[in-house]
Protein backbone atom coordinates (compact mmCIF):
# COMPACT_ATOMS: atom_id res chain seq x y z
CA UNK A 1 0.00 0.00 0.00
CA UNK A 2 1.16 3.53 -0.77
CA UNK A 3 1.15 4.84 2.80
CA UNK A 4 2.17 8.30 1.66
CA UNK A 5 -0.99 8.69 -0.42
CA UNK A 6 -3.05 7.15 2.40
CA UNK A 7 -1.63 9.76 4.78
CA UNK A 8 -2.39 12.63 2.41
CA UNK A 9 -6.01 11.53 1.93
CA UNK A 10 -6.62 11.08 5.66
CA UNK A 11 -4.88 14.36 6.38
CA UNK A 12 -7.26 16.10 3.97
CA UNK A 13 -10.33 14.39 5.46
CA UNK A 14 -9.25 15.29 9.01
CA UNK A 15 -8.77 18.95 8.10
CA UNK A 16 -12.08 18.91 6.22
CA UNK A 17 -13.93 18.01 9.44
CA UNK A 18 -11.94 20.35 11.70
CA UNK A 19 -12.39 23.29 9.34
CA UNK A 20 -16.02 22.50 8.58
CA UNK A 21 -16.46 23.30 12.26
CA UNK A 22 -14.18 26.34 12.40
CA UNK A 23 -15.04 28.00 9.09
CA UNK A 24 -18.75 27.62 9.75
CA UNK A 25 -18.20 29.09 13.21
CA UNK A 26 -16.19 32.00 11.82
CA UNK A 27 -18.77 32.75 9.15
CA UNK A 28 -21.66 33.07 11.63
CA UNK A 29 -19.71 34.24 14.69
CA UNK A 30 -20.94 37.83 14.57
CA UNK A 31 -24.56 36.71 14.18
CA UNK A 32 -24.18 34.28 17.08
CA UNK A 33 -22.70 36.83 19.47
CA UNK A 34 -25.34 39.38 18.47
CA UNK A 35 -28.03 36.84 19.37
CA UNK A 36 -26.32 36.01 22.67
CA UNK A 37 -26.37 39.67 23.70
CA UNK A 38 -30.16 39.81 23.22
CA UNK A 39 -30.95 36.82 25.43
CA UNK A 40 -32.78 37.55 28.72
CA UNK A 41 -30.44 38.47 31.61
CA UNK A 42 -27.44 38.23 29.33
CA UNK A 43 -24.15 39.72 30.53
CA UNK A 44 -22.30 38.79 27.35
CA UNK A 45 -20.50 41.74 25.71
CA UNK A 46 -18.13 39.99 23.29
CA UNK A 47 -17.65 41.07 19.68
CA UNK A 48 -17.11 38.72 16.77
CA UNK A 49 -14.90 41.09 14.78
CA UNK A 50 -12.66 41.70 17.80
CA UNK A 51 -12.41 37.95 18.27
CA UNK A 52 -11.31 37.44 14.67
CA UNK A 53 -8.72 40.22 14.96
CA UNK A 54 -7.27 38.54 18.08
CA UNK A 55 -7.13 35.21 16.25
CA UNK A 56 -5.17 36.61 13.31
CA UNK A 57 -2.75 38.62 15.43
CA UNK A 58 -2.04 35.69 17.77
CA UNK A 59 -1.69 33.41 14.76
CA UNK A 60 0.94 35.73 13.31
CA UNK A 61 3.03 35.89 16.47
CA UNK A 62 2.74 32.18 17.28
CA UNK A 63 4.15 31.18 13.89
CA UNK A 64 7.64 32.02 15.16
CA UNK A 65 7.32 29.45 17.96
CA UNK A 66 5.44 26.82 15.93
CA UNK A 67 8.52 25.24 14.24
CA UNK A 68 10.11 24.66 17.66
CA UNK A 69 6.93 22.97 18.93
CA UNK A 70 6.81 20.75 15.84
CA UNK A 71 10.50 19.98 16.34
CA UNK A 72 9.83 18.70 19.86
CA UNK A 73 6.49 16.95 19.37
CA UNK A 74 6.59 15.89 15.71
CA UNK A 75 3.95 16.80 13.11
CA UNK A 76 1.28 14.27 14.12
CA UNK A 77 1.06 15.17 17.80
CA UNK A 78 1.42 18.86 16.93
CA UNK A 79 -1.62 18.67 14.66
CA UNK A 80 -3.60 16.98 17.43
CA UNK A 81 -2.61 19.77 19.84
CA UNK A 82 -3.63 22.42 17.30
CA UNK A 83 -6.93 20.65 16.65
CA UNK A 84 -7.67 20.59 20.39
CA UNK A 85 -7.37 24.40 20.46
CA UNK A 86 -9.96 24.62 17.66
CA UNK A 87 -12.29 22.33 19.62
CA UNK A 88 -12.03 24.44 22.79
CA UNK A 89 -12.87 27.60 20.84
CA UNK A 90 -15.94 26.04 19.22
CA UNK A 91 -17.21 24.49 22.48
CA UNK A 92 -17.08 27.93 24.14
CA UNK A 93 -20.06 29.02 22.02
CA UNK A 94 -22.36 26.52 23.73
CA UNK A 95 -22.59 29.05 26.56
CA UNK A 96 -21.15 32.37 25.35
CA UNK A 97 -19.08 34.21 27.95
CA UNK A 98 -16.96 37.23 27.13
CA UNK A 99 -13.78 35.98 28.83
CA UNK A 100 -14.16 32.54 27.18
CA UNK A 101 -14.59 34.09 23.72
CA UNK A 102 -11.39 36.12 23.91
CA UNK A 103 -9.38 33.43 25.71
CA UNK A 104 -10.50 30.94 23.09
CA UNK A 105 -9.47 33.40 20.36
CA UNK A 106 -5.93 33.50 21.75
CA UNK A 107 -5.79 29.70 22.07
CA UNK A 108 -7.03 29.10 18.54
CA UNK A 109 -4.51 31.60 17.18
CA UNK A 110 -1.74 29.58 18.80
CA UNK A 111 -3.33 26.31 17.70
CA UNK A 112 -3.65 27.54 14.11
CA UNK A 113 0.06 28.30 13.92
CA UNK A 114 0.92 24.85 15.25
CA UNK A 115 -1.52 22.85 13.13
CA UNK A 116 -0.65 24.59 9.85
CA UNK A 117 3.10 24.40 10.40
CA UNK A 118 2.81 20.71 11.27
CA UNK A 119 0.53 20.12 8.27
CA UNK A 120 3.06 21.60 5.86
CA UNK A 121 5.80 19.51 7.44
CA UNK A 122 3.72 16.32 7.26
CA UNK A 123 2.75 17.01 3.65
CA UNK A 124 6.40 17.38 2.72
CA UNK A 125 7.39 14.20 4.56
CA UNK A 126 4.85 12.25 2.52
CA UNK A 127 5.81 13.75 -0.84
CA UNK A 128 8.77 13.97 -3.18
CA UNK A 129 9.60 16.19 -6.13
CA UNK A 130 7.29 14.13 -8.35
CA UNK A 131 4.28 13.99 -6.04
CA UNK A 132 4.34 17.28 -4.13
CA UNK A 133 2.09 19.09 -6.62
CA UNK A 134 -0.37 16.18 -6.75
CA UNK A 135 -0.48 15.81 -2.98
CA UNK A 136 -0.90 19.56 -2.45
CA UNK A 137 -3.90 19.52 -4.80
CA UNK A 138 -5.47 16.46 -3.18
CA UNK A 139 -5.11 17.90 0.31
CA UNK A 140 -6.44 21.30 -0.74
CA UNK A 141 -9.49 19.85 -2.51
CA UNK A 142 -10.43 17.64 0.44
CA UNK A 143 -9.86 20.35 3.03
CA UNK A 144 -11.90 22.92 1.11
CA UNK A 145 -14.92 20.62 1.13
CA UNK A 146 -15.38 22.19 4.56
CA UNK A 147 -16.59 25.35 2.83
CA UNK A 148 -19.22 23.39 0.95
CA UNK A 149 -20.63 21.42 3.90
CA UNK A 150 -20.49 24.30 6.37
CA UNK A 151 -22.28 26.74 4.11
CA UNK A 152 -24.93 24.18 3.15
CA UNK A 153 -25.67 23.58 6.83
CA UNK A 154 -25.96 27.29 7.57
CA UNK A 155 -28.10 27.90 4.48
CA UNK A 156 -30.73 25.40 5.59
CA UNK A 157 -30.44 25.86 9.38
CA UNK A 158 -30.80 29.64 9.29
CA UNK A 159 -33.13 30.03 6.33
CA UNK A 160 -35.89 32.44 7.27
CA UNK A 161 -34.39 33.26 10.69
CA UNK A 162 -33.49 36.79 11.61
CA UNK A 163 -31.79 35.91 14.92
CA UNK A 164 -29.78 32.96 16.24
CA UNK A 165 -31.65 31.91 19.38
CA UNK A 166 -30.23 29.81 22.22
CA UNK A 167 -31.73 26.49 21.01
CA UNK A 168 -30.50 26.97 17.45
CA UNK A 169 -27.04 27.94 18.73
CA UNK A 170 -26.81 24.92 21.03
CA UNK A 171 -27.80 22.45 18.32
CA UNK A 172 -25.42 24.04 15.83
CA UNK A 173 -22.37 24.00 18.09
CA UNK A 174 -22.98 20.45 19.30
CA UNK A 175 -22.85 19.41 15.64
CA UNK A 176 -19.77 21.51 14.94
CA UNK A 177 -17.97 20.31 18.08
CA UNK A 178 -18.68 16.70 17.13
CA UNK A 179 -17.31 17.23 13.61
CA UNK A 180 -14.15 18.83 15.00
CA UNK A 181 -13.64 15.99 17.50
CA UNK A 182 -13.98 13.33 14.80
CA UNK A 183 -11.44 15.22 12.67
CA UNK A 184 -8.96 15.27 15.56
CA UNK A 185 -9.43 11.55 16.20
CA UNK A 186 -8.78 10.82 12.51
CA UNK A 187 -5.32 12.39 12.87
CA UNK A 188 -4.36 9.41 15.06
CA UNK A 189 -4.88 7.16 12.02
CA UNK A 190 -1.99 8.80 10.15
CA UNK A 191 0.86 6.35 9.63
CA UNK A 192 4.53 6.87 10.37
CA UNK A 193 6.59 6.08 7.28
CA UNK A 194 9.36 3.47 7.47
CA UNK A 195 12.76 5.06 8.08
CA UNK A 196 14.03 4.05 4.64
CA UNK A 197 11.25 6.15 3.07
CA UNK A 198 12.11 9.29 5.03
CA UNK A 199 15.87 9.31 4.61
CA UNK A 200 15.69 11.99 1.94
CA UNK A 201 12.61 13.74 3.29
CA UNK A 202 13.76 14.83 6.73
CA UNK A 203 12.14 17.91 8.18
CA UNK A 204 13.39 19.82 11.21
CA UNK A 205 12.84 17.53 14.17
CA UNK A 206 9.56 16.37 12.65
CA UNK A 207 10.46 13.02 11.21
CA UNK A 208 12.37 10.05 12.54
CA UNK A 209 14.71 10.76 15.41
CA UNK A 210 17.98 8.97 14.77
CA UNK A 211 21.20 8.78 16.69
CA UNK A 212 22.92 10.73 13.94
CA UNK A 213 20.88 13.86 14.65
CA UNK A 214 23.17 16.32 16.39
CA UNK A 215 21.92 19.07 18.72
CA UNK A 216 23.25 21.67 16.28
CA UNK A 217 21.04 20.45 13.44
CA UNK A 218 17.83 19.52 15.22
CA UNK A 219 15.60 20.60 18.07
CA UNK A 220 13.55 23.69 18.92
CA UNK A 221 16.37 26.24 19.05
CA UNK A 222 17.67 25.15 15.66
CA UNK A 223 14.15 25.34 14.23
CA UNK A 224 13.77 28.92 15.47
CA UNK A 225 17.21 29.82 14.12
CA UNK A 226 16.33 28.39 10.71
CA UNK A 227 13.13 30.45 10.63
CA UNK A 228 15.14 33.66 10.93
CA UNK A 229 17.72 32.44 8.41
CA UNK A 230 15.09 31.51 5.84
CA UNK A 231 13.28 34.82 6.28
CA UNK A 232 16.40 36.61 5.02
CA UNK A 233 16.76 34.54 1.86
CA UNK A 234 15.93 35.96 -1.55
CA UNK A 235 13.41 33.20 -2.30
CA UNK A 236 11.37 33.65 0.89
CA UNK A 237 11.45 37.44 0.62
CA UNK A 238 10.05 37.24 -2.91
CA UNK A 239 7.48 34.62 -1.94
CA UNK A 240 6.44 36.79 1.01
CA UNK A 241 4.87 39.24 -1.44
CA UNK A 242 2.75 36.37 -2.77
CA UNK A 243 1.98 35.25 0.81
CA UNK A 244 0.84 38.79 1.58
CA UNK A 245 -1.56 38.76 -1.36
CA UNK A 246 -3.15 35.49 -0.17
CA UNK A 247 -3.73 37.13 3.22
CA UNK A 248 -5.44 40.17 1.71
CA UNK A 249 -7.68 38.12 -0.56
CA UNK A 250 -8.43 35.62 2.24
CA UNK A 251 -9.97 38.40 4.33
CA UNK A 252 -11.84 39.71 1.30
CA UNK A 253 -13.50 36.49 0.16
CA UNK A 254 -14.07 35.06 3.65
CA UNK A 255 -15.58 38.17 5.22
CA UNK A 256 -15.79 41.36 3.20
CA UNK A 257 -17.42 40.03 0.05
CA UNK A 258 -20.31 38.25 1.76
CA UNK A 259 -20.92 41.26 3.98
CA UNK A 260 -20.96 43.55 0.92
CA UNK A 261 -23.54 41.37 -0.83
CA UNK A 262 -25.69 41.22 2.31
CA UNK A 263 -25.60 45.04 2.57
CA UNK A 264 -26.65 45.53 -1.07
CA UNK A 265 -30.36 46.33 -0.96
CA UNK A 266 -30.67 45.86 -4.73
CA UNK A 267 -30.88 42.11 -4.00
CA UNK A 268 -33.94 42.60 -1.77
CA UNK A 269 -34.97 39.84 0.63
CA UNK A 270 -32.69 37.37 -1.19
CA UNK A 271 -29.53 39.07 0.08
CA UNK A 272 -28.99 36.76 3.09
CA UNK A 273 -29.61 33.55 1.15
CA UNK A 274 -27.21 34.76 -1.57
CA UNK A 275 -24.46 34.96 1.06
CA UNK A 276 -24.87 31.24 1.76
CA UNK A 277 -24.82 30.42 -1.95
CA UNK A 278 -21.69 32.54 -2.44
CA UNK A 279 -19.97 30.56 0.32
CA UNK A 280 -20.96 27.31 -1.37
CA UNK A 281 -19.61 28.44 -4.74
CA UNK A 282 -16.37 29.67 -3.18
CA UNK A 283 -16.02 26.13 -1.87
CA UNK A 284 -16.81 24.64 -5.29
CA UNK A 285 -14.09 26.80 -6.86
CA UNK A 286 -11.58 25.76 -4.19
CA UNK A 287 -12.43 22.07 -4.56
CA UNK A 288 -12.38 21.99 -8.36
CA UNK A 289 -9.13 23.94 -8.43
CA UNK A 290 -7.42 21.70 -5.91
CA UNK A 291 -8.67 18.52 -7.59
CA UNK A 292 -7.65 19.67 -11.07
CA UNK A 293 -4.18 20.78 -9.99
CA UNK A 294 -3.76 17.56 -8.04
CA UNK A 295 -4.71 15.35 -10.98
CA UNK A 296 -2.31 17.22 -13.24
CA UNK A 297 0.50 17.31 -10.69
CA UNK A 298 3.03 15.63 -13.01
CA UNK A 299 2.26 18.08 -15.78
CA UNK A 300 2.72 20.90 -13.26
CA UNK A 301 6.21 19.63 -12.55
CA UNK A 302 6.93 19.33 -16.27
CA UNK A 303 5.68 22.74 -17.39
CA UNK A 304 6.17 24.64 -14.14
CA UNK A 305 3.86 26.11 -11.56
CA UNK A 306 3.65 29.54 -13.16
CA UNK A 307 0.83 28.69 -15.63
CA UNK A 308 -1.45 27.79 -12.72
CA UNK A 309 -0.55 30.96 -10.81
CA UNK A 310 -1.15 32.93 -14.03
CA UNK A 311 -4.61 31.33 -14.20
CA UNK A 312 -5.25 32.44 -10.63
CA UNK A 313 -4.10 35.96 -11.50
CA UNK A 314 -6.48 36.22 -14.48
CA UNK A 315 -9.43 34.67 -12.63
CA UNK A 316 -9.04 37.03 -9.68
CA UNK A 317 -8.69 40.09 -11.91
CA UNK A 318 -11.93 39.14 -13.65
CA UNK A 319 -13.66 38.66 -10.28
CA UNK A 320 -12.46 42.04 -8.95
CA UNK A 321 -13.72 43.84 -12.05
CA UNK A 322 -17.15 42.18 -11.90
CA UNK A 323 -17.48 42.91 -8.18
CA UNK A 324 -16.52 46.54 -8.82
CA UNK A 325 -19.31 47.06 -11.34
CA UNK A 326 -21.90 44.87 -9.56
CA UNK A 327 -21.86 46.24 -5.98
CA UNK A 328 -22.18 49.76 -4.52
CA UNK A 329 -18.97 51.39 -3.31
CA UNK A 330 -20.12 51.65 0.31
CA UNK A 331 -21.47 48.09 0.53
CA UNK A 332 -18.64 46.81 2.80
CA UNK A 333 -19.56 49.42 5.42
CA UNK A 334 -23.35 49.64 5.68
CA UNK A 335 -26.75 48.83 4.18
CA UNK A 336 -26.93 50.60 0.84
CA UNK A 337 -28.86 51.01 -2.38
CA UNK A 338 -26.13 53.15 -3.91
CA UNK A 339 -25.06 53.54 -7.53
CA UNK A 340 -23.57 50.60 -9.43
CA UNK A 341 -22.07 50.46 -12.93
CA UNK A 342 -24.48 47.68 -13.90
CA UNK A 343 -27.78 46.47 -12.56
CA UNK A 344 -26.81 44.40 -9.52
CA UNK A 345 -27.17 40.77 -10.54
CA UNK A 346 -27.28 37.91 -8.03
CA UNK A 347 -25.93 35.39 -10.57
CA UNK A 348 -22.88 37.60 -11.18
CA UNK A 349 -22.42 37.87 -7.41
CA UNK A 350 -22.57 34.08 -7.00
CA UNK A 351 -20.30 33.52 -10.02
CA UNK A 352 -17.71 35.87 -8.52
CA UNK A 353 -17.69 33.64 -5.45
CA UNK A 354 -16.66 30.72 -7.66
CA UNK A 355 -13.93 32.80 -9.30
CA UNK A 356 -12.56 33.91 -5.92
CA UNK A 357 -12.38 30.30 -4.75
CA UNK A 358 -10.76 29.03 -7.95
CA UNK A 359 -8.14 31.78 -7.91
CA UNK A 360 -7.38 31.20 -4.23
CA UNK A 361 -6.77 27.49 -4.84
CA UNK A 362 -4.46 28.36 -7.76
CA UNK A 363 -2.19 30.43 -5.53
CA UNK A 364 -2.26 28.30 -2.40
CA UNK A 365 -1.71 24.89 -3.99
CA UNK A 366 1.29 26.20 -5.90
CA UNK A 367 2.75 27.87 -2.81
CA UNK A 368 2.48 24.52 -1.02
CA UNK A 369 4.10 22.83 -3.97
CA UNK A 370 7.02 25.22 -4.37
CA UNK A 371 7.79 25.23 -0.62
CA UNK A 372 7.71 21.44 -0.44
CA UNK A 373 10.04 21.24 -3.44
CA UNK A 374 12.49 23.97 -2.49
CA UNK A 375 12.72 23.36 1.27
CA UNK A 376 12.20 19.64 1.93
CA UNK A 377 14.55 19.70 4.92
CA UNK A 378 13.22 23.00 6.28
CA UNK A 379 9.50 22.48 5.77
CA UNK A 380 8.43 23.42 9.32
CA UNK A 381 10.02 26.91 9.39
CA UNK A 382 9.23 27.50 5.69
CA UNK A 383 5.50 26.85 6.15
CA UNK A 384 5.49 28.79 9.43
CA UNK A 385 6.86 31.86 7.63
CA UNK A 386 4.18 31.46 4.96
CA UNK A 387 1.42 31.46 7.57
CA UNK A 388 3.08 34.30 9.51
CA UNK A 389 3.04 36.70 6.56
CA UNK A 390 -0.41 35.57 5.44
CA UNK A 391 -1.96 36.05 8.89
CA UNK A 392 -0.33 39.48 9.41
CA UNK A 393 -1.74 40.80 6.13
CA UNK A 394 -5.11 39.18 6.84
CA UNK A 395 -5.21 41.10 10.13
CA UNK A 396 -4.25 44.34 8.34
CA UNK A 397 -6.97 43.72 5.75
CA UNK A 398 -9.49 43.01 8.50
CA UNK A 399 -8.70 46.42 10.00
CA UNK A 400 -8.93 48.50 6.82
CA UNK A 401 -12.01 46.62 5.56
CA UNK A 402 -14.08 48.42 8.22
CA UNK A 403 -12.84 51.81 6.98
CA UNK A 404 -12.33 51.76 3.20
CA UNK A 405 -14.89 51.87 0.41
CA UNK A 406 -15.11 48.91 -1.94
CA UNK A 407 -13.10 50.41 -4.81
CA UNK A 408 -10.09 51.11 -2.59
CA UNK A 409 -10.14 47.61 -1.17
CA UNK A 410 -10.27 46.21 -4.70
CA UNK A 411 -7.40 48.50 -5.77
CA UNK A 412 -5.22 47.08 -2.98
CA UNK A 413 -6.07 43.57 -4.14
CA UNK A 414 -5.29 44.37 -7.78
CA UNK A 415 -1.88 45.89 -6.96
CA UNK A 416 -0.94 43.01 -4.64
CA UNK A 417 -2.16 40.46 -7.21
CA UNK A 418 0.23 41.92 -9.80
CA UNK A 419 3.18 42.10 -7.40
CA UNK A 420 2.55 38.69 -5.86
CA UNK A 421 2.27 36.98 -9.23
CA UNK A 422 5.46 38.59 -10.52
CA UNK A 423 7.42 37.60 -7.40
CA UNK A 424 6.16 34.02 -7.61
CA UNK A 425 7.29 33.85 -11.24
CA UNK A 426 10.79 34.98 -10.28
CA UNK A 427 11.06 32.26 -7.65
CA UNK A 428 9.60 29.58 -9.92
CA UNK A 429 11.92 30.44 -12.80
CA UNK A 430 14.83 30.28 -10.38
CA UNK A 431 13.79 26.92 -8.97
CA UNK A 432 13.40 25.52 -12.49
CA UNK A 433 17.15 25.84 -12.90
CA UNK A 434 17.76 23.67 -9.85
CA UNK A 435 17.90 19.89 -10.17
CA UNK A 436 14.67 18.12 -9.17
CA UNK A 437 16.78 15.94 -6.91
CA UNK A 438 16.59 18.67 -4.26
CA UNK A 439 16.96 22.34 -3.56
CA UNK A 440 20.33 23.58 -2.35
CA UNK A 441 20.21 24.56 1.28
CA UNK A 442 21.57 27.69 2.89
CA UNK A 443 24.94 26.99 4.39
Amino acid sequence: MDWRLFNIVFLGLSFMLIFTAFQTCGMIEQRVVDGAKKEPNSTFTGDGYTSLAIIYLTFAGANWAAPSIVAVCGPKISMVMGGAAYLLFIVSFLKPMTWALYTGSVLIGIGAAIIWTAQGCFLTLNSDSETIARNSGIFWALMQCSLLFGNLYVYFAFKGKEEVDANTRTTLFIVLSSACLVGILMLFVLRRLPSNETDNLLSIGASTNTDSDSPSTSGPLYALKRSFELFRTKEILLLSVCYAYTGFELTFFSGVYGTSVGHTQHFGIEANSIIGLIGIFIGVGEILGGAAFGLFGKRTNKFGRDPIVLLGFIVHMAAFYLIFINLPEDSPLNETSGHTYMTSNKYVAIGCGFLLGLGDSSFNTQIYSVLGFMFPEDSAPAFALYKFVQSVTAAVAFFYSTKLLLQWQLLILVVMNVLGTMCFFLVEWGSARVSHEGYSKIE
